[in-house]
Parts: structure tokens; sequence; C-alpha cells
């Protein structure tokens, strides 16, 4: 009985010993929680900042088109990068901090673990010492009939206490997995962080070497920049007439291999969407380059830089990295999908795919810009019936040629009919 005694008392200090090894645990949690509230606020005032930043953008870009204004909304958006450089930075090492924590949970649960297991090995020795002792033996030993009910006693109560151990073992092991599958997931945000915080550093250098090359352009002068807006606006009445006669050359397409039009087969190529000019025969098209013949795609906002994504998995079928950079669509990525569609994507100031390439829904395919035909930097997305589209040369308006993505009239597709609901 004193044995069995001693068995129990030393699974009680067994539990006092790590119960004290989770308090130094639980003073460490607490040093990586104060950081991250702290990180928690740091992240809260750079979301506030690049708001502002986007609001004041938004608001220079929707001025009269000069170089002055467009000097400031370059030196914004370059703000709005380092500000999101450094949101990205924070978030990093909020996440380094919650892995942190789930580790340091992992550590003490996997302690916890093991220190059960001890009880349940210790009070199923001690069961098995008692019950090789039946009443028989108790009594020809010189035991009791009450000596007896008291190590039965102690038998339930070591069966009870068993039972509590192996619930608690069963708590624990769900725990352990809910952490190790926590930590995981905390990884995999990482990995994806600092995946945006290089496509950031990317962004931030296009931005900046954007705004040198304008200056030297323009020589600083209104007058230089204004001349640069009128050519551009003058090819691109010229290109846009050329592609509508070309598609009228073509004939009608057959669209039966395009999926009916659902809205969600397509994702959004930007993170962040405004539309500033819509497909079709709208007013803008109407009174500018497109002469009433329609605008082909959709137009958003994209600062220069921005990361521009895949709309859905397919094939990287062509691009122009831009050795012409100043003619048609600029710098353009093609992606050939395997449901039927195809999407373009144009005035990149850079592109981070290759001609071959095999490309997921949501993958980097470069980064907006103003190259080609652009007024303004957008991202200008164009969708086709994939079995339409063929490539034709195009003579620029300094007499060099580059390949450009040909579709009958028929051919070209809404894409708001197939990407998802408008944000609200």
């Amino acid at each position: 009985m004193r044995k069995a005694f001693g068995i129990l008392l030393a699974v009680f200090f067994m539990g006092l010993s790590g119960s004290a090894n989770y308090v130094r645990a639980d003073t460490a949690t607490s040093t990586l929680q104060t950081q991250i509230d702290a990180g928690n606020q740091q992240i809260a005032q750079l979301k506030n900042d690049i708001a502002q930043l986007q609001t004041q953008l938004n608001s220079t870009t929707a001025q009269k088109q000069t170089l002055q204004s467009t000097v400031n909304a370059l030196n914004l958006n370059i703000q709005k990068l380092q500000k999101s450089i450094s949101l990205t930075q924070v978030q990093i090492a909020q996440q380094d901090g919650q892995i942190g924590m789930l580790q340091g949970n992992i550590t003490d649960t996997t302690g916890k673990i093991g220190q059960t297991q001890s009880e349940v090995a210790d009070s199923l020795r001690q069961l098995d010492i008692l019950d090789d002792q039946p009443m028989i033996v108790t009594l020809l030993g010189g035991g009791t009939l009450s000596s007896f009910f008291d190590e039965a006693t102690t038998l339930e109560a070591l069966r009870t206490q068993l039972q509590d151990h192996i619930h608690e073992l069963s708590n624990l092991k769900v725990d352990l997995q809910g952490s190790k599958t926590a930590a995981e997931t905390k990884r995999q945000e990482l990995a994806t962080l600092n995946s945006n915080l290089g496509q950031q550093k990317e962004g931030l250098t296009l931005a900046k070497t954007q705004q040198s090359t304008l200056l030297a352009q323009t020589k600083n002068k209104e007058s230089s920049y204004q001349a640069l807006i009128a050519q551009k606006q003058a090819e691109e009445s010229s290109f846009e007439a050329t592609l509508i006669k070309l598609a009228a050359g073509l004939g009608p397409a057959d669209t039966a291999s395009a999926p009916p039009p659902t809205p969600g087969i397509l994702n959004w190529p930007l993170d962040s969407i405004a539309i500033t000019q819509y497909f079709g025969n709208t007013a803008f098209a109407q009174s500018g380059a497109y002469k009433g013949q329609g605008h082909n795609g959709v137009d958003f906002r994209a600062s220069i830089g921005t990361p521009v994504h895949s709309a859905l998995t397919g094939t990287v079928q062509e691009i122009n990295q831009g050795t012409i950079k100043n003619c048609q669509y600029g710098k353009w990525v093609l992606v050939k999908h395997d449901n039927g569609l195809s999407t373009l994507y144009a005035h990149l100031s850079n592109i981070a795919v290759t001609k071959g390439q095999r490309v997921a829904t949501g993958d980097l395919l470069g980064y907006s810009g103003d190259t080609g035909y652009a007024i303004g930097p957008h991202l200008h997305l164009t969708v086709y019936v994939a079995s339409a589209v063929t490539f034709k040369q195009y003579t620029c308006y300094n007499g060099a040629t580059a390949y450009i993505p040909i579709v009958p009239l028929n051919a070209y597709l809404n894409p708001l009919s197939y990407l998802p609901a408008l944000p609200q």
C-alpha cells in the first residue's frame, strides 16, 4: 500500500515539475504575443498610409494629363510601393513570430504527451501489482479485510486516474496535430509574403526607372511631354484601324469551342480592381481611337510596377518583350487556356514568363506599365476565342515590325462575362 501511495505521489510531483516548465514557456509566449500585438498596430498604420496614398494617386491621375501631374503620380506610386514593402516586411516578421509561438506550443504539447505517457505507464504498473493481490492472498498473508478494501479502493482510483490520463493523452495529440497544421499554413503564408516582397521591390525599381525615363524623354518640358502624348494618340488610332481591317478580313470565327459566358471562369488579373474602360462600343470607343468600332478589351487602373497575374491556368502562347516597346500593345503576354479561351495582358512594363511556359491561375505574368500606345499606365485585358487567334506582323511608326494577335471581330469576347462579379 505504501508503494502504491509512493507511485501516486511521484506522479503528482511529476505533474508539478511539468507545470513549472510550462510557466517558463508561457513567459516566452507572452513576449512573442507582445511583439505580435505591436506589429499589428504597425500594420494597421501602414495600411492606412497606403490607402491615403492610393486616394491621392487616384485624384492625381484623374486630373488633366500634364507632365507635372504624371510626375506627381509617379512620386505617389513610388511612395505607395515603399510603404507596401514596409508593410510586407512587418507581416513577414509577424508570421515569423506566430510560427515561433506555434513551434513553442508544439514543443510544450510534445513534452506533455511524453509526461502523460509516463503517467499512464506508472498507473498500469501499479494496477498490475494490485490486480495480482486477490483477497485470499491478502488474508493468508496476515492482512485484514480492512486493508484489502483499502487496496480495492486504491485500485479503483488508479483505474479512474488511468482513464483520465488516456483521455488527456488523446486531447493532447489532437492539439499537437492542430498546431502542426497551423504552423504549416503559416509557413506557406510566409512563402507567399516573401514572394510578394520580391514583386514589390521589382515594381519599385520599375517605377523609379519609368520616372527617370520620362524626364529624360521630355527634358522636363511640358511641350515635349504633350508632343509625346499626341504622337501616341495618333499611332494608337492608326493601330486600331489596322486591327479592325485585319479582323474584318478574316471573316467570322467558329466560336463553338469557347465556353458560354459564365462569371467566375476567369480570375481577376490584379489584386485591386478598378475598371477605367469597358468592353464594346462605349462612349470612349465612339469618341476615341476606336472610331466607333468598339473597345476590344477592358482597361484596369494599374500604376507602374503593379503585379499582373494569370486569370486562369494555361500555356504562354506568345509574348512581346518590347524590343519595340513604344509600338502597338507594347510589352504583352498571351496565355492560351485549356477551356477554349485566350487572354492578352498588354502595356506591361516588364514580363516575368517565357513563351511555352505553363502557368497556374494567379501566377505572376509581369508588371503593369504604359508601354505601347498607352497614354497612361494601365492594364489592358482582352479575351479571345482561342482557336481563332492568329499572329500578323505590324509595322510600327518607326518602320520596325512586331507580331500582334489578330482574331475575327466576333472572336473578341467581353472579359466581364467570364470574370467574377465586380467587387463592391
